[in-house]
C-alpha cells in the first residue's frame, strides 16, 4: 500500500508539470518569429524535467531504501568456566530502593561544586543455600540423618534495574561514566544490605527446614540437628 501511494504521488506530480508546460506553451509562450507548432517538443522537455525534479523530491522527502535494509549483528560468546553446583533457591523478594548520591568538590579550595543523582533501584533477589557446604552423618541402621553443620542462607542472585530519576552537575564537577559505575555499585550494595535486613533470610531458613523434614519423613527417616538451620550469622555472598 505504501509503494502504491508513492507511485500515485509521483504520477500526480508529473501530470501537474505536464499541464503547466502545456498551458505555458499555449497561452503564455512569446513568439519572436513566425508562430510554429512546437508544443510536442515543449511537452517532451517538460516531461523529462518533471521526471528529474520528481525523482529528486522523491529521494529527499521519502525515506531512503538504506533505512529499510537489514542490520547484521554478530556476537562472540566466551565461556570462561563451567562447574557443577548444588544450590537451592527457597525464597524470592522484590525490592525497591531509592539511592541518593551527592558529591561536592571545592574549586580553588573555596567555591563549592556539587553533583547529585537520584536513582530508583528495582531488584529481584533470590535467597538459597549451597548444599555443598552442608555436613551430616547417616545412620542407615536406625534411619537417622544427623546434621553436623549447615550453611547460612545466601543471596544466590541479585538482578537490579536502575532508573535514573534526577541528575544535577556543572562544568567543574560533572557526572562521568566512572560516577555512574560507582553509583550502580553503591546502589546495588544498598539493595543487598536491605535484603539481609529484611525477613527473607528467616523465610529461607523456615523453607529449608520444611523441605528437609518433609523429604526425610517421606522416606520414613528421622532428622536430627535441624535447629542448626536457624543458627546462622547475618552474612551473605552475592554474585558480582
Amino acid at each position: 500500500m505504501r509503494k502504491v501511494r508513492h507511485v500515485i504521488w509521483l504520477a500526480l506530480m508529473l501530470l501537474v508539470l505536464l499541464l503547466a508546460g502545456f498551458v505555458y506553451a499555449t497561452f503564455f509562450r512569446p513568439y519572436y518569429s513566425a508562430p510554429g507548432n512546437n508544443t510536442l517538443e515543449l511537452l517532451i522537455f517538460g516531461s523529462i524535467a518533471g521526471a528529474v525534479i520528481a525523482f529528486l523530491i522523491f529521494k529527499l522527502i521519502l525515506p531512503s531504501a538504506s533505512m529499510d535494509s537489514p542490520t547484521n549483528v554478530s556476537s562472540h560468546t566466551v565461556i570462561e568456566s563451567i562447574r557443577k553446583v548444588f544450590k537451592i533457591v527457597v525464597a524470592e523478594g522484590q525490592l525497591n530502593e531509592i539511592y541518593n548520591y551527592e558529591n561536592t568538590k571545592k574549586l580553588l579550595k573555596f567555591i563549592p561544586s556539587t553533583k547529585k543523582a537520584l536513582v530508583i533501584v528495582k531488584a529481584k533477589v533470590l535467597i538459597g543455600y549451597d548444599i555443598e557446604k552442608c555436613k551430616w552423618e547417616v545412620d542407615n541402621e536406625n534411619k537417622i540423618i544427623k546434621l553436623l553443620a549447615f550453611p547460612a542462607p545466601e543471596i544466590l542472585s541479585l538482578d537490579p534495574d536502575f532508573d535514573y530519576y534526577y541528575f544535577e552537575d556543572d562544568l567543574f564537577n560533572f557526572i562521568s561514566r566512572k560516577d555512574l559505575q560507582l553509583i550502580q555499585g553503591l546502589a546495588k550494595e544498598q539493595v543487598k544490605q536491605a535484603a539481609l535486613n529484611s525477613g527473607l533470610m528467616k523465610i529461607a531458613s523456615m523453607q529449608m527446614k520444611t523441605l528437609l523434614t518433609e523429604m526425610v519423613n517421606a522416606n520414613k527417616w528421622q532428622l536430627e540437628g535441624v535447629e542448626k538451620i536457624d543458627n546462622y550469622p547475618l552474612l551473605s555472598s552475592c554474585p558480582q
